[in-house]
């Protein structure tokens, strides 16, 4: 359908070709692409700096957001500067990260991070903070208490909605390093090769990455995370519809 309507469009000549490349001419840059393994390195050194730097940021914001958790007053004061920074737009980090750091990997990751790390943070903060006392209360009944309460009541209670801010988290991570990878000039990259596009004028470049980058997000929302998160939520009984 949308393919259609871009052909048609392409043979009004509604836009000249150099502005709207025909489907036909972005399925040849595709294969241009592939042929000459400049897709497939992007693929790979763009996915090599998301592990990386969402794992880091995994990783910081679970370790600070539990310590939000056991702190009231640090957490509360942390929650808004948090929620704040949760707001900034991602690329308003790439002119501090090249002044910082400069234009290496390091300050694609730093900018990455610091998109992601907020979300999951106030996820883990709030999960935990919200957990109902309906589960908290037997619990230390049953003399469960210290890390036994956190590990085996505690975290589980509150994995949902830690796994809504990982899914969200990732969302400004891949955002954010993409927007990185082109505003930091990335030497690979799928940002590197929208820049390339940009700067040759090669629009069917300039669409075949930005197809692949659509279809990597999607995979990743709608398969892997949709997956997990729907596990999850039969596993805790929400997936439920049946009628009472």
């Amino acid at each position: 359908m949308f393919s259609g309507i871009w052909q048609l469009v392409f043979l009004l000549k509604i836009f000249p070709t150099v502005s709207l490349p025909s489907p036909l001419m972005v399925g040849q840059s595709f294969i241009q692409l592939f042929e000459n393994f400049t897709l497939i390195s992007a693929i790979e050194m763009t996915f090599y700096r998301l592990v990386v730097g969402f794992s880091i940021s995994i990783i910081i914001g679970l370790a600070i957001g539990l310590v939000m958790a056991k702190f009231a007053g640090f957490g509360k004061t942390m929650g808004s500067f948090a929620i704040g920074l949760q707001t900034f737009p991602s690329v308003a980090w790439v002119p501090f990260a090249i002044l910082l750091i400069g234009l290496n990997d390091f300050g694609i990751l730093f900018v990455m991070i610091l998109s992601s790390t907020f979300s999951i943070m106030t996820s883990i903060y709030e999960g935990v903070r919200n957990i109902p006392p309906l589960y908290i209360k037997p619990a230390k009944n049953m003399e469960a208490n210290g890390f036994s309460l956190f590990r085996h009541v505690m975290i589980p209670a509150a994995t949902p909605s830690i796994l809504v801010g990982i899914k969200q988290a990732w969302s400004f991570a891949w955002h954010a390093l993409i927007g990185a990878e082109i505003l930091m000039a990335a030497s690979v990259g799928l940002g590197h090769v929208l820049l390339v596009g940009r700067e040759f004028q090669s629009m069917d470049q300039t669409i075949a990455a930005m197809i692949t980058i659509f279809i990597i997000g999607w995979v990743f929302d709608r398969v892997i995370f949709s997956k997990i998160e729907e596990r999850v939520r039969e596993k805790w009984g929400l997936n439920q519809n049946e009628k009472i």
